[in-house]
């Protein structure tokens, strides 16, 4: 009896450190669990219940371990047995979703996996982590605590890998179990034309133009940036999706590609032959002083000065590069550029001998005897010679001779006079004569009667010039 009794105390006390053992005695939980004074455990949250109104767009809430899933208002929850069963509550919902796929039978339904990682759920709603969904045996938190399970508890959820989930169009089932989205790009399984570009979308892909086109009916065509608002500073090109700015002649594109900045083509690549000036757009040349541009508006050409007027010198013009000069005959020299002016040999530099007078004429000199007479004549001024009344000889000759010397300028118009000469009455009945004695073998000199002054006389020239 006493053996008995001691055997079924034993039982009792293992059955008791059994039970001890299986009690978690921690306060603090993961999230989605609070923690269950009476049951010293920690219990999942009702989120559907606490939570106002926790899923949007007429979804229904459907709690779940650690979370809650937001699904379509017509699904079912199937079990392992795949029967379809009507949502059971949120209380009964927990045991059975946790191995349960969510099912829409409508288009575009969503299925969940109850051993999915945590994620969004194709259209609305949350997937609970999968250590809180599948209901492992150990489960670690942010806080590092550990809740031990009864085997035997029917909440936990055996893990079922090969089990199988309907996706809704557009995703598939990836190897964890969950929804994931079909790049319809990538695998080529698009429609788009070739002429578009696929671009993938979640649960879904759109065909879209490249940049630089739009979409007219079924085709991308180009867009014409060229007649839009402006792109370019000046000049717009249009090319199959795209465009480029040029700029005019004389301008250059700046590094913004837009801009039309001047160039300095004085600066880059000097044409002119003499002077060049930059001016917007362009350029242009001129020349020195003296030249003249020539008809390609870059070179220089000199300046006949000489061909474009007469009256630049007073003698002759010698036309050189960029400017011209002025010559004069010999014996003058040039005054004031253009001016010829007579050089007097009898103040500089001479031949004449001691007993000869200079005599400066236009262009020249001449030595003149000192003593012009000759016998019977006596000098008595400088250019006087008189014959003496007491000397018979002079009778029959003139009484006095007066050597005059002048220059006579040439290149005169003729017929011209040059001097006049005129005697006086000295003595009553005295006939006055008037003749060239010598220098007129020519015949290029003439005397004329003066106009009513019978005792004068003009010396004149009949030449072509003097």
């Amino acid at each position: 009896m006493l053996k008995a009794l001691f055997l079924t105390m034993l039982t009792l006390a293992l059955v008791k450190s059994q039970d001890t053992e299986e009690t978690i005695t921690y306060t603090q939980c993961t999230d989605g669990y609070e923690w269950d004074p009476v049951r010293q455990q920690c219990k999942d949250i009702d989120e559907c219940d606490i939570v106002p109104d926790a899923c949007k767009g007429g979804m229904k809430c459907v709690n779940h371990y650690g979370g809650y899933l937001c699904l379509p208002k017509t699904a079912q929850i199937i079990v392992n047995n795949e029967q379809p069963q009507q949502e059971t509550p949120a209380a009964e919902t927990v045991g059975a979703a946790a191995n349960a796929v969510a099912t829409s039978g409508a288009a575009g339904g969503v299925g969940a996996s109850g051993m999915a990682s945590s994620g969004v759920v194709p259209g609305t709603g949350y997937v609970a982590s999968a250590a809180a969904v599948a209901g492992p045996e150990v489960q670690t938190g942010r806080n590092n605590f550990v809740i031990r399970r009864n085997p035997a508890d029917p909440q936990r959820i055996p893990s079922n890998p090969s089990h199988r989930i309907q996706c809704a169009t557009g995703y598939e089932q990836s190897e964890h179990n969950i929804c994931q989205d079909i790049d319809e790009c990538t695998a080529g399984t698009h429609n788009c034309r070739a002429d578009q570009v696929c671009i993938n979308l979640r649960g879904s892909f759109a065909c879209q133009c490249p940049p630089g086109y739009q979409k007219r009916g079924e085709q991308c065509v180009d867009i014409d940036e060229c007649t839009m608002p402006p792109y370019c500073h000046q000049r717009c090109v249009n090319t199959p999706g795209s465009f480029y700015c040029q700029c005019s002649p004389g301008f250059q594109l700046a590094a913004n590609n837009y801009t039309c900045v001047d160039i300095n083509e004085c600066d880059a690549s000097n044409q002119c032959a003499q002077q060049c000036y930059n001016i917007l757009g362009s350029f242009i040349c001129q020349c020195n002083q003296g030249y003249e541009l020539s008809s390609d508006r870059l070179n220089c050409e000199d300046i006949d000065e000489c061909r474009t007027s007469s009256y630049l010198c007073q003698y002759q013009c010698v036309n050189e590069p960029g400017k011209f000069s002025c010559m004069c005959p010999q014996g003058y020299q040039v005054v004031r550029g253009r001016t010829c002016q007579d050089i007097n040999e009898c103040e500089t530099t001479n031949e004449c001998r001691e007993d000869e007078m200079c005599w400066n004429y236009h262009g020249g000199f001449r030595c003149y005897p000192r003593n012009p007479c000759q016998d019977p004549y006596v000098l008595t001024s400088e250019n006087r010679c008189v014959c003496p009344v007491s000397n018979a000889v002079c009778r029959e000759l003139p009484q006095s001779i007066v050597y005059k010397y002048m220059s006579i300028r040439s290149d005169r118009s003729v017929p011209s006079d040059i001097f006049q000469i005129q005697a006086t009455t000295i003595y009553a009945n005295t006939i006055n004569t008037f003749q060239i004695k010598a220098g007129n073998e020519n015949g290029e000199f003439y005397l004329r009667d003066k106009i009513k002054k019978p005792l004068g006389s003009w010396l004149s020239s009949t030449a072509n010039k003097l």
